[in-house]
């Protein structure tokens, strides 16, 4: 895994667990890379013999210029999260717009289609959460962002590849609370309330409403301060490990060749042994 924040990060105990199930003699290490050498340790995978890496905050659309080749998915995404290596060449692809999905579906019990989904951030995972949802079918997909430029610019992206109503606000602007009033699904995709920023919420509690699912992909720690207060508001609630789980197991496929031990790697999470939901 190449990324700034990988220290606590659970990918390792995901990955390894899945190896040793399968008796593969393989390891899943984290390395922290500094932006200006990420196409140096990009270039190193192949040199070293290693069959792929994950990709993390904050190098997601970033790595996107180092690689030979990228899946559809990603190149429109404009983010990749999973690289594999296939000979010299490196291969881009983004597993994270299908885990979301699958975390929303399976653990979340919640379908995109027809949500009026609010988007928090405008980074890699944003990216991935918003096409994701629009290309589902979701009713209406609203991006909110500190940074209004990058978040009406992945807005218009959206809007040229799926046909959905997508829309930007400004994070600090007055129609977060109208935009949050009508939403019924909410998608915090920024690292407040991790790390550093445990103690902060990318959302005001008082915006919130029974109405609204709200989703978190921080997963450390299990229930943000976002988490919390959506549950104190009577939301239905979904913390970031299915997210990890669901487009680690996609990760793995593609390095391996083979099927992910979804179960091993539930267990490995802490995750309860069945998903709430099999849609």
């Amino acid at each position: 895994m190449i990324g700034d924040a990988v220290r606590g990060s659970l990918s390792p105990r995901l990955h390894n667990a899945a190896f040793a199930a399968l008796g593969l003699n393989w390891c899943y290490v984290g390395f922290r890379v500094p932006r200006d050498r990420l196409e140096a340790a990009l270039r190193g995978l192949a040199a070293l013999g290693a069959a792929g890496a994950n990709i993390t905050v904050p190098h997601k659309e970033a790595a996107l210029a180092y690689l030979d080749e990228t899946t559809d998915d990603a190149r429109v995404i404009g983010a990749v999260n999973t690289v594999q290596v296939a000979g010299d060449r490196l291969i881009g692809h983004n597993t994270d717009a299908a885990g979301l999905l699958d975390a929303l579906r399976l653990d979340g019990g919640v379908m995109p289609e027809g949500q009026r989904a609010v988007i928090v951030g405008a980074g890699g995972a944003a990216r991935a959460a918003a096409f994701a949802l629009a290309g589902a079918g979701a009713g209406a997909v609203t991006i909110i962002n500190r940074n209004w430029d990058r978040a009406a610019a992945l807005a218009d992206a959206v809007r040229r590849t799926v046909t959905c109503a997508v829309d930007a606000v400004p994070l600090d602007g007055a129609g977060v609370a109208g935009t949050l009033r009508e939403a019924t699904l909410l998608v915090q995709a920024t690292t407040a309330g991790a790390g550093g920023q445990r103690a902060l919420s990318a959302v005001p509690g008082t915006l919130l409403h029974p109405g609204l699912f709200v989703m978190d992909m921080v997963y450390d720690p299990r229930e943000t301060v976002l988490l919390h207060e959506a549950r104190a508001a009577g939301c239905r609630t979904l913390g970031g490990l299915p997210m990890l789980l669901y487009q680690g197991a996609r990760a793995f496929a593609i390095w391996t060749g083979r099927q992910a031990p979804l179960q091993v790697m539930r267990d490995a999470l802490g995750l309860p042994r069945e998903a709430a939901s099999k849609s």
